[in-house]
């Protein structure tokens, strides 16, 4: 059987209250739109949100002066075409840190400077070999004014800088990029900076969009994908794609590196022959990435922490150039809105982070484990719920409902615990087949009394 990284961190669930750890939920602020709300107001929606860090991809003074006083982490960015007066002269870096920080820090709490963005995917091989000095006349910049440390630097790349990344453990670097990035991941090494990658399910989705791809990517109920390196099977893309990139740190030396998500999400509406888009799989992908992120679990290869990740993105950008779906990864509409309801708000992030109550049934009954199911689906549903931000410290040891100790029972509390967040739908009550509704108290098929 697979080895199941999630069970001895359920103690984490029990201690960690998830309305209290947000500060790894950030967003993106992209402004290629003419009808996006003005900065003022753009703050006070993020003030009633969880969410605790923006990234810009420039360095607009309106949205970065908006943002004082609100505490919430901003990440700025050197655009591509300024890398080259950068990288060549230390004056210019100056002069770009006395405009974009100087002004406005530290009552805007700027905390991150990427210098440039998915650089190495431009194939510009002048433009890259001016990435790194342009970071390090970024950082001496930096250290002049004193605020070395107190703001990183780093830069952003897309997934494509890994030549391997299945399994996860043997996931790699593109030879034709190792050489250039061996000097970026020594600067962020020696600055305590993170690597920022960009991963997205979506995109592997509409490479091999089956059924059981999708449920994968969604973090929804599925069969795994086994690691056969380490024996660890994954229960969803995203933690896939972030332990390779960790993995391909590590090839080079760098594991100590932090990985950040600098934009992931998944279009709400796309043309009909774009696989993918939809409210539905955004609402599914986006809300499970955060119970995710709020359950504390990590990944199988850096466990017991969440990412620090940033979701693309706060509006739609009705002038991003490419497919439909490009415009079309808001969380929220112009008007403010939400373009669907991941539990973002606070008052609905504060609800969502309580758990029902134990072994209740609902109006359609409960929800346990099929008879015939093995024990290794039973392994996967398990860690599967408990992945979601469901509270499953009841049945660690010392728990309320540890007792029965054994795997069916423990099973059957999360799969119904699941089951009530909506209790009306009986496919929440599926779990790759593995599960029924009952009308019958389960303290009678489990012998355990926190059905009752």
């Amino acid at each position: 059987m697979a080895l199941s990284f999630f069970f001895p961190l359920l103690f984490i669930l029990f201690f960690v209250s998830p309305s209290n750890a947000q500060s790894f939920i950030g967003v993106n602020y992209g402004l290629l739109a003419n009808n996006l709300p003005p900065p003022s107001e753009t703050a006070k929606l993020l003030q009633s949100t969880s969410i605790q860090k923006v990234r810009l991809y420039n360095a607009d003074p309106s949205i970065i002066k908006s943002l004082a006083g609100t505490g919430i982490g901003i990440v700025i960015g050197v655009a591509n075409g300024d890398l080259p007066s950068i990288a060549s002269d230390f004056n210019a870096a100056s002069q770009w840190i006395n405009s974009n920080v100087l002004p406005f820090y530290p009552a805007s709490n700027i905390i991150l400077i990427n210098v440039g963005n998915e650089v190495l995917l431009s194939n510009d091989l002048n433009l890259v070999n001016q990435l790194l000095p342009a970071m390090q006349n970024v950082q001496k910049a930096l250290e002049a004014v004193s605020l070395g440390g107190k703001i990183k630097v780093s830069t952003v790349h897309a997934m494509t800088v890994l030549g391997n990344s299945e399994p996860p453990s043997a996931g790699s670097f593109a030879p034709s990029y190792q050489a250039g990035l061996k000097g970026i991941l020594q600067f962020l090494s020696d600055t305590g900076s993170p690597f920022a990658i960009n991963p997205y399910p979506f995109f592997a989705y509409q490479s091999d969009p089956r059924p059981e791809t999708l449920a994968f990517c969604l973090f929804q109920p599925n069969s795994g994908r086994l690691d056969s390196n380490t024996g660890i099977k994954y229960m969803n893309m995203f933690d896939a794609q972030v332990d390779a990139v960790h993995s391909a740190l590590k090839s080079m030396g760098f594991d100590k590196v932090e990985v950040l998500v600098a934009e992931t999400g998944w279009p709400s509406t796309g043309d009909s022959n774009e696989v993918g888009p939809s409210v539905e799989n955004a609402k599914a992908y986006n809300g499970n990435l955060i119970a995710h992120l709020r359950s504390m679990v990590g990944t199988p290869l850096m466990p017991g922490k969440s990412i620090d990740t940033y979701i693309f993105a706060l509006f739609d950008e009705n002038l991003k150039p490419g497919p439909s779906f490009e415009r079309s990864f808001g969380l929220f509409k112009p008007d403010l809105s939400m373009a669907y309801d991941i539990g973002l708000t606070k008052t609905t992030s504060s609800q969502t982070s309580q758990s029902p109550q134990l072994g209740k049934a609902t109006s359609m009954g409960w929800c346990v484990p099929k008879e015939d199911a093995t024990e290794e689906q039973l392994q996967d549903s398990l860690d599967w719920v408990c992945g979601q931000g469901i509270d499953c410290g009841p049945i660690m040891p010392g728990g309320v409902c540890f007792e029965p100790n054994n795997l069916v029972s423990h099973t059957a509390y999360a799969m119904n615990l699941y089951f009530q967040k909506s209790p009306e739908n009986p496919t929440d009550c599926d779990f790759s087949k593995t599960a029924r509704i009952t009308s019958e108290n389960p303290s009678k098929l489990f012998s355990s009394s926190y059905f009752i």
